[in-house]
């Protein structure tokens, strides 16, 4: 008979649930959220566990790698599949949750999620951090516009370069707003030299990484993008198919059919945000910016004359997505390919 064993996982104690192939409860128990806790439990319990079931979160890789190099057979459920299975208890409770994980882990109801590498999820922190330092300084910058709107000193447009000389110019005179403006800018300068220092990491990791050099052949991907690409993706074989990355990542129309009513809607936005939102970035680029042509941005202008900017943007970013992992997998760079001559030549 087969056992599987639900984890809830959270900060400090996890709820786990031993359930057999029937939906019988044999042991619910809450553990501390080491890996180490974990492995004496499964291994100390009396039947051997035959799946391991965690959904996908901040501790889950963690405690993954740490069960699976343990040679535990252990699995990552899709956070948004769990969730919508979960809806149906009338009650919510880690508890609860721990028994839904081993239900689904008994009946087959799960997608799951792939485990990244060491190296992609350090190139993940260094992403993530640099981002967040960005959102801090433009939060900084729109705070001081608020704070000397209230006196009626409207700052208007100005480059980044010149904020902080045009911030100090206004509040000249004013010895209160001196002080805060001060302390303001000062604060935006510190997170603006930490923000740059990540930023020439990142960019030296891509230069440095033969997959990125690859992947910035292509008009309008950078080095940010190709980074946050590969790490997001981490290992291109477990794609059967290129065409796979446009839903993964959320850039194909979402559908909602029922008997008589038939709707497409926007874009899912299912998966990874962060390269949802920089391949469209990209593809941005590509289409405003790029100088060279290319059957891509090609594509790119013929869908934008019938459908706008807007959703020719998504349609070359899911493009995008489905051009560089064929381009990975096949170790070429990109072929801008030929411009049609123009009829009659």
């Amino acid at each position: 008979m087969d056992f599987y064993l639900g984890i809830d996982v959270s900060l400090e104690l996890s709820s786990l649930c031993v359930m057999d192939q029937t939906g019988k409860i044999l042991l619910e128990t809450k553990v501390a959220s080491e890996p180490e806790a974990l492995i004496a439990f499964i291994r100390t319990f009396s039947t051997p566990i035959t799946l391991v079931g965690l959904e996908a979160g901040p501790l889950s890789q963690w405690l993954h790698a740490g069960l699976t190099a343990a040679g535990i057979d252990v699995v990552l459920m899709e956070t948004r599949h769990v969730k919508g299975a979960l809806k149906a208890m009338p009650v919510k409770t880690d508890r609860r949750d721990a028994q839904g994980i081993a239900q689904l882990l008994r009946t087959g109801w799960y997608r799951p999620v792939h485990c990244k590498s060491a190296s992609a999820q350090e190139v993940r922190a260094l992403l993530t951090a640099r981002k967040l330092l960005l959102t801090k300084v433009i939060d900084l910058e729109l705070g001081l516009r608020g704070v000397l709107r209230g006196f009626g000193l409207k700052m208007g447009k100005v480059s980044r370069g010149h904020f902080a000389e045009r911030a100090r110019a206004m509040v000249d005179g004013n010895p209160v707003l001196e002080h805060v403006t001060q302390a303001m800018l000062v604060a935006r300068e510190a997170l603006q030299a930490e923000m740059a220092n990540l930023d020439r990491r990142a960019r030296d990791h891509a230069r440095n990484d033969a997959t990125c050099r690859l992947l910035m052949t292509v008009p309008g991907v950078g080095a940010l993008t190709a980074l946050t690409f590969k790490s997001a993706v981490d290992d291109p074989t477990r794609f059967r198919s290129s065409k796979m990355l446009g839903p993964h990542f959320g850039l194909t129309p979402s559908k909602h059919q029922s008997g008589e009513t038939d709707i497409t809607g926007s874009i899912t936005r299912a998966g990874d945000a962060m390269v949802r939102s920089i391949l469209y970035e990209a593809a941005t680029a590509l289409l405003t910016r790029a100088q060279s042509y290319s059957s891509l941005k090609s594509w790119g202008m013929a869908v934008m004359k019938r459908r706008g900017l807007k959703r020719a943007t998504v349609a070359v970013a899911r493009k995008l997505a489905t051009v560089l992992h064929r381009m990975w997998m096949d170790g070429v760079p990109f072929r801008f390919g030929k411009e049609s001559a123009p009829a009659g030549a």
